[in-house]
């Protein structure tokens, strides 16, 4: 063949390849375009009771109205399945143990986790137990998923990825999303009452007292305005773990001059991982204080970020009964069809993790002349046996034993059988009495509602449109046979404490209503010192810095006060709790540590320049001193934290109490000769080998300490779960990086995969003064225009309308 001829030729089969590949991208453009969500136009309904309509905004925002609330549940479902339905599909699976079906091996782990627990079949119990009316809720909920989802030209994209069809919707699928949060929000419970077990037996009970405290003056609780005392006096010795380093090969090691100086300093810093990074706000503002007479709530529950936002924006309107419409705004979330947070025009109302104790594990009596029979509190049983079926993408389905007792399900830890005592194993667990908080039309209706739900405890604070405000707890409470907190962990069965003798009525949670202060607040610290904090217990709760700065700003708005400066509130990132650890590291640092150390001069003098007196993305003081105070947590805890890690991933010093800081704190300001480590020669050279361990880390591979800002680390990554793994995709399915204020222990909480999963300011009866800020926008979907609608405003802080806009597009449902 000529030379012409191969031109020819290779013109002709670049060409076709060419063609190909375009008619491939065409067909992939295609596709995605075809599980767009439908936003105009009728369709048929069946079981309809009247008419409903979807009616977005500019935004993509609806409003979904209806004339019944079944209807309107109809068309809720419709919509989230059309906007986020593979996001509905991992929150059930992520509940029920079942994501390995979508993503093989990888997720087993997970899923052997969770499956212990067995929801998809307390699920089905559960939906069973519910009043008639309430399944029929979740049933027509589940219909317009379904018809949502068949309506689409084309499946939702993820599944074209994984290799499989979606699975439909069922009523019981809702509650396995309420139990998805479960898991998001009291899932570390187990972790931290093994990690509570191991300090017990390391530690005497004057050290276990003085490490853990149960409050410090960081704290606000809602029933005393007064500071807390501090912890206890710092016992003569401290454990014989205390400031021991890790060995090159993971034991502890017991002679410090053998470690190198990378592997002493170059080590990753405990502040990498962002610990103690939990959050959600909530406060209040009574009618005395506000402009109109409502009440103000303010509301922003922190969770993981990620793409798309885990809340769907919506308000719902049906009849009121009286001849009136009864209009829901806030947010839902998808899976659930329900108003989560937000007003109905006469109560408002937020929700913040309350961290009390809802997580038991009893250890288990054996016997060998009982073979097969453990003993619980009630005795002697032989636990039932349950054998799990997990399906594997693309291997062999793995079969899982459960072996679950009265109390519940065994976990083996460290030679030893547990059972996992957990709210979230009881039918009260999950239901949808969340609408009837729809109808309250005042606040003691709403606080009679909130412990009703069937959520995970959260801490609710609501207002009313006459300007009463208040607090409770919203969600199950067990009622325990021995009053006090529990101090024993893991508890043995002859325990009073670890038995539940049923569970708290209403009438007997704890509340707190109309304050003279005229403000209420909670960031998941302890909530209550005195009445009723036995009730609740401690599961972990929070430092109390952040609630300890809400309640200043509240203080400081004065008299008087609106909607917007109630939510700058949430947007606060002064960094009032790290100062007290900058001074520490400047005193730390004075001519003898400078001499012949230039990069610790150059901290000294960072520390002092690049000190903004907040968490804001140009300092790089608040960086150094914030890796500072966790340099010290690894010096300190790192032996604890290695044999802690060995027990449970979760388990470590910070799980133990988030009030470490203030321990330290006190150590390193007191001095007490003993609790020196004795590879120091002096509590500086503590102080300096911890900074030494921060200049280590922030200048490897080359980087500059200048360059070292808040917000080089401070980057938020959002992305969708399939982002990294489709690289023709990826680029539609993240957001450019964007430098973030705000950090944990002050309101604006942020952390590069956590934060501000919304931000809502609103006064009932005010709806149209209400603001708001979600991550992302209202589509999963890449290529709708709704995918990160909103996302710049919450990066940036700018308020938005809360109430959706004049309809841009209206999508009517008929019978």
């Amino acid at each position: 063949m000529n030379r012409s001829k191969v031109a020819r030729w290779s013109k002709r089969v670049a060409v076709g390849v060419t063609g190909v590949v375009a008619l491939s991208v065409a067909g992939g453009w295609l596709y995605l375009r075809g599980s767009l969500a439908q936003l105009d136009g009728t369709q048929q309904a069946p079981g309809l009771e009247t008419t409903a309509s979807v009616a977005r905004d500019a935004h993509g925002v609806p409003l979904i109205s209806g004339g019944s609330r079944l209807d309107v549940a109809y068309a809720t479902g419709f919509v989230h399945a059309q906007e986020r339905y593979f996001q509905m599909d991992l929150l059930r699976r992520v509940a029920a143990g079942e994501l390995s079906e979508l993503f093989g091996e990888r997720a087993l782990g997970v899923d052997k986790s969770h499956r212990l627990h067995r929801f998809r079949a307390r699920a089905a119990e559960a939906l069973k137990a519910m009043p008639a009316a309430d399944r029929t809720l979740l049933e027509r909920y589940a219909a317009g998923v379904n018809a949502g989802l068949a309506q689409l030209r084309s499946r939702p994209f993820e599944y074209a990825l994984v290799g499989m069809a979606p699975r439909p919707w069922s009523a019981d699928d809702s509650l396995l999303v309420i139990w998805a949060m479960y898991f998001d929000l009291q899932g570390s419970q187990e972790a931290r009452e093994l990690a509570r077990g191991w300090m017990a037996e390391n530690a005497s009970p004057a050290q276990r007292v003085f490490l853990a405290p149960e409050a410090t003056h960081w704290d606000a609780p809602l029933d005393d305005v007064s500071p807390i005392a501090g912890t206890a006096t710092i016992p003569d010795a401290p454990p014989v773990w205390w400031g021991k380093p890790k060995a090159a090969g993971g034991a502890t090691q017991t002679d410090p001059k053998a470690a190198s100086v990378q592997a002493l300093y170059g080590t990753k810093l405990a502040s990498a991982d962002f610990l103690n990074t939990v959050g959600s706000n909530n406060w209040a503002v009574a009618g005395s204080r506000s402009d109109t007479g409502a009440a103000i709530v303010a509301d922003d529950m922190h969770l993981g970020i990620s793409l798309p936002a885990i809340w769907y924006r919506a308000a719902l309107q049906f009849p009121d009964g009286k001849g009136g419409q009864r209009r829901i705004v806030g947010v839902t979330l998808p899976g659930a069809p329900v108003v989560v947070v937000g007003s109905n025009g006469h109560v408002a109302w937020g929700f913040t993790n309350s961290y009390g104790d809802y997580v038991d594990l009893i250890a288990l009596d054996t016997d060998a002349a009982k073979p097969g029979q453990v003993r619980t509190q009630a005795g002697w049983e032989t636990p039932v046996l349950h054998e799990e079926i997990i399906l594997v993408k693309g291997a062999p389905a793995e079969k899982l034993a459960v072996r679950e007792t009265t109390l519940g399900p065994i976990r083996e830890s460290r030679g030893r059988s547990y059972a996992v005592h957990w709210v979230a194993h009881t039918t009260k667990a999950v239901n949808v009495n969340a609408q009837q908080l729809e109808w309250a039309d005042t606040l003691d209706q709403a606080l009679a509602i909130a412990p009703t739900l069937g959520i995970p405890a959260q801490n609710f604070v609501g207002g009313d449109d006459k300007g009463n405000i208040g607090w409770t707890i919203a969600g199950p409470l067990p009622r325990r046979a021995a009053s006090g907190n529990v101090t024993t962990y893991p508890m043995a069965v002859t325990e009073a404490a670890g038995v539940w003798t049923g569970w708290l009525t209403p009438e007997e949670y704890p509340k707190v209503v109309n304050p003279a202060a005229g403000q209420l607040y909670t960031a998941n610290s302890r909530q209550l010192l005195n009445a009723g904090s036995d009730k609740l217990g401690d599961g972990g709760f929070d430092l109390g810095a952040r609630t300890h700065q809400v309640r200043e700003d509240l203080t400081a708005l004065g008299p008087k006060t609106n909607v917007q400066k109630v939510y700058e509130i949430g947007l606060d990132d002064r960094a009032i709790f790290q100062s007290s650890w900058r001074e520490r590291a400047i005193a730390a640092l004075d001519a003898k540590a400078l001499d012949h150390q230039p990069q610790r001069a150059e901290v000294l003098r960072l520390l002092k320049d690049s000190w903004t007196g907040k968490a804001s993305v140009d300092s790089v003081g608040y960086r150094i001193s914030r890796a500072y105070m966790y340099a010290l947590y690894d010096l300190l805890f790192e032996s604890a934290n290695e044999q802690l890690a060995a027990i449970d991933p979760k388990a470590s010093m910070a799980a133990i109490t988030s009030r470490w800081p203030v321990v330290l704190a006190r150590v390193l300001d007191q001095q007490p000769a003993a609790w020196l480590p004795p590879q120091y020669a002096s509590w500086q050279a503590l102080h300096l080998a911890a900074i030494d361990r921060v200049i280590a880390n922030l200048t490897k591979d080359g980087k500059s300490l200048a360059s070292a800002s808040w917000g080089e680390r401070n980057t938020a990554t959002s992305a969708h779960p399939f982002a990294a793994s489709v690289p023709l995709l990826g680029r539609f399915l993240k957001v450019a990086p964007d430098m973030l204020p705000g950090d944990q222990h002050m309101p604006r909480v942020s952390g590069p995969n956590f934060g501000q999963s919304e931000r809502l300011s609103v006064s009932p009866g005010h709806e149209e003064q209400g603001v708001f800020n979600l991550p992302g926008g209202q589509s999963g979907h890449p290529l709708s225009p709704y995918f990160l609608d909103g996302r710049d405003d919450w990066v940036h802080g700018r308020p938005a309308p809360l109430l959706p806009g004049p309809a841009q597009h209206t999508l009517t449902f008929v019978k």
